[in-house]
């Protein structure tokens, strides 16, 4: 397969770029990127620092990916982003680079859906088949889990930890740890129940989701202190292994969870 660079586009010599590979008319490209087989590149798109993109992405027009950090301790370390394979980044998002005082990689996943305008600030860590809608805002050193949603204009704060299967509707405020399995909204958020739908879905079992259910109501509803209520998740989760994801993110060290 052959690559096609739009004639009007800038790719830098040393860039590394895959077999099938697109790059729209008036695109960049740094000479520290590497770009996966069959990825396309809209136009007008930057993609600079050192940068590695799977295979079979789709970036529309106007992204930044690959900038500098906007953290005033940068002084230009060697620091990295990461992008997966298959996902759909749409306009005028921003993906930055790691910094030196965390791992030093931004790192997005696999099957990810990231809409318009979103933000992924440096360190931060996503991972697959998640869903950012329009506007969602990450700040330095958040973690996503797997399966997670975020409604538009979603504001997560510096090192908050955001769970597997979790969601938060449009204009939620995380100032704290969103656990998985829960969904959440509001400035600040408040929990919301659990993400039945989106787990059904997904293929979790009647008996697995009403487990998760019943650890939900341990946290949030049975007068439990936290360690009391993890406790009482883990011994559960022998029984019910979809509830291991939960107790693990609950004996994690955080900014404290959503309650």
């Amino acid at each position: 397969m052959t690559i096609e660079i739009h004639p009007s586009a800038f790719v830098d010599p040393a860039a590394r770029i895959g077999e099938g590979v697109t790059i729209g008319a008036y695109s960049i490209v740094g000479a520290n990127v590497e770009i996966g087989a069959n990825t396309v590149v809209g136009p007008h798109v930057v993609i600079d620092g050192h940068t590695r993109i799977g295979a079979d992405n789709r970036i529309f027009q106007f992204c930044s990916i690959g900038a500098a950090p906007q953290d005033k301790k940068y002084a230009g370390e060697p620091t990295r982003l990461e992008i997966g394979d298959r996902n759909t980044i749409r306009e005028f998002c921003t993906f930055n680079c790691g910094t030196s005082q965390d791992a030093g990689v931004t790192r997005l996943g696999d099957d990810n859906w990231i809409m318009a305008y979103v933000h992924l600030a440096h360190d931060c860590q996503v991972g697959n088949h998640t869903i950012f809608a329009n506007n969602a805002q990450l700040a330095g050193h958040v973690h996503v889990g797997d399966w997670a949603i975020l409604g538009g204009f979603t504001v997560v704060h510096q090192f908050v930890r955001i769970g597997a299967h979790s969601m938060t509707a449009m204009g939620t405020i995380l100032l704290q740890d969103l656990p998985p399995y829960v969904t959440a909204a509001g400035n600040t958020a408040e929990p919301h129940g659990t993400n039945s739908e989106g787990l059904k879905r997904r293929g979790f079992s009647a008996d697995g989701i009403a487990a998760i259910r019943r650890a939900y109501k341990t946290i949030y509803k049975s007068g439990l202190k936290l360690e009391e209520a993890t406790a009482a998740i883990a011994a559960e989760v022998r029984t019910h292994p979809e509830l291991s994801i939960l107790a693990d993110f609950l004996t994690r060290p955080g900014r404290g969870i959503v309650r």
